[in-house]
């Protein structure tokens, strides 16, 4: 079990963040579509959806955000993974887009030819799970909806090029090719959400605006680099150069949970983090976060989430990603 891996290892907080971005269950289509056409995402709960076009034009549409135009190059990132519509024009029929025809390569990727027989357009959409506590602290962050459009002519080349060479690994089926797959689309989920955080004034707000603060940041990664570290207000603050009530009331006011509340959360994190790793056991996760025994971690992490460390581990086995036809 390689519980470093789950630390933060220098002092750029954001940088940190991004770095933990891992991604798990990934699903990716090819749509090959012919006007007039139109398809609903379903909702799922704990998952991004991300669509990239790249040829011809359609709207995205959902409750929780305004219509959005796709075009070729553009990139849109649904952070909360709720249910959205995509479609040529207002007032099409969308049938849900797990009950039109695929043809699956395997379980991660699948080619979807749908539509009326005019004006073509072509997509390529997928659909990632964050596991990691850190990457979902950082989901919880984001707005509904990323739409990275107005890109320059390199920024369009590259992800163009990203997203043929990932068709081109899944159809292929060579030796490592799921990884590649994978890492192009962390690829692409992470320069959406790069690109929000530099242009949006409300990513230096709340938990993200605490990431940027020179002294907050700083005990966040502290926080994060040592978790099994039983935190003190007074230890943090003397990390950070700063008084103990001057601390507390700032980390307080950006983060809006107390340091020990928020390392208490971090630990815990890491602790389901790490009860899902095959190769775990209770009794090592236990030992890893310095309990003296099973029992007192037991304690406290049913204290802390309302779970048991077992309810974790069986919950996760029994939530692997999904088959052909049943993407998450």
């Amino acid at each position: 079990m390689k519980q470093r891996e789950l630390r933060w290892t220098s002092v750029d907080p954001m940088g940190e963040v991004l770095h933990a971005l891992r991604m798990t269950g990934v699903f990716y289509c090819r749509s090959e579509l012919t006007a007039p056409w139109g398809m609903s995402m379903p909702a799922a709960p704990g998952c991004l959806w991300f669509h990239v076009g790249l040829t011809g034009r359609c709207a995205i549409e959902a409750d929780g955000f305004d219509t959005i135009e796709l075009t070729p190059g553009a990139f849109v990132l649904v952070t909360s993974g709720e249910g959205h519509r995509l479609s040529t024009a207002p007032g099409v029929a969308c049938p849900p887009v797990l009950e039109l025809p695929h043809d699956y390569e395997d379980d991660r990727y699948a080619l979807l030819r749908h539509g009326g027989g005019g004006t073509p357009t072509t997509l390529v959409c997928g659909i990632v799970r964050m596991d990691n506590h850190v990457a979902k602290s950082l989901i919880r962050a984001l707005p509904p909806v990323i739409h990275l459009d107005g890109l320059t002519a390199l920024q369009a080349e590259w992800m163009q090029s990203s997203v043929r060479l990932m068709a081109a690994e899944a159809q292929e089926m060579l030796p490592g090719g799921d990884t590649i797959v994978t890492r192009l689309a962390d690829i692409l989920v992470v320069q959406a959400i790069r690109s929000w955080l530099r242009q949006d004034a409300s990513a230096r707000a709340g938990w993200l605006g605490a990431l940027n603060d020179p002294q907050i940041g700083k005990a966040l990664a502290d926080i994060h680099r040592e978790p099994e570290r039983r935190w003190t207000v007074a230890a943090l603050a003397e990390g950070v150069g700063m008084s103990r009530s001057a601390f507390a009331a700032r980390f307080t006011e950006l983060v809006e949970e107390t340091p020990v509340r928020y390392a208490t959360d971090v630990r815990m994190g890491v602790a389901s983090d790490l009860l899902r790793a095959p190769d775990a056991s209770v009794a090592d996760v236990a030992w890893t976060l310095g309990y003296r025994s099973e029992a007192a971690f037991h304690r406290a992490f049913k204290r802390s989430t309302g779970l048991t460390p077992g309810a974790v581990r069986r919950g996760h086995q029994s939530n692997q990603p999904g088959q052909p036809g049943q993407p998450f």
